[in-house]
């Protein structure tokens, strides 16, 4: 073994590794909103998700990539990707947070994401199904 092999294999692969989450320190975490919505629009789909961010995990989440909402759709013949499936996201997205106990979450914009369209479609409908916006 040369300075230039690479080091043994141990046995350990990637899937047996456990990633903590960051620790962040007290003075940070009391300015941090605990639970953030956080959503991604593709040509064909609309994914929506929660963030509990002093622990980086996710809280609940939506899409329309989901076996059984897909399959309904298709079936019923609505579009995945538009602003009707969009607020459908943000409506099964509110249910997922009642039944988890989450009263309120703040929303998290991307640059180009506005106010506006299917945005405006998710956090709407995550209102009207009884989360409050912060």
């Amino acid at each position: 073994m040369n300075k230039h092999s690479p080091p043994p294999y141990n046995g350990i692969g990637l899937s047996k590794m456990v990633i903590p989450p960051p620790v962040r320190p007290e003075r940070v975490l009391k300015y941090l909103k605990p639970y953030v919505l956080r959503m991604h629009f593709t040509n064909k789909y609309v994914n929506a998700q929660v963030v509990h961010t002093p622990t980086a995990t996710v809280a609940a989440s939506a899409s329309t990539q989901e076996k059984d909402l897909r399959r309904a759709m298709v079936e019923a013949k609505e579009n995945t990707r538009d602003v009707a499936a969009a607020a459908k996201i943000g409506n099964l997205l509110g249910e997922r947070l009642r039944a988890k106990g989450v009263p309120a979450i703040s929303v998290f914009f991307k640059r180009e994401q506005r106010y506006h369209g299917k945005v405006k479609a998710v956090i709407d409908s995550v209102r009207e199904a009884g989360i409050e916006l912060v």
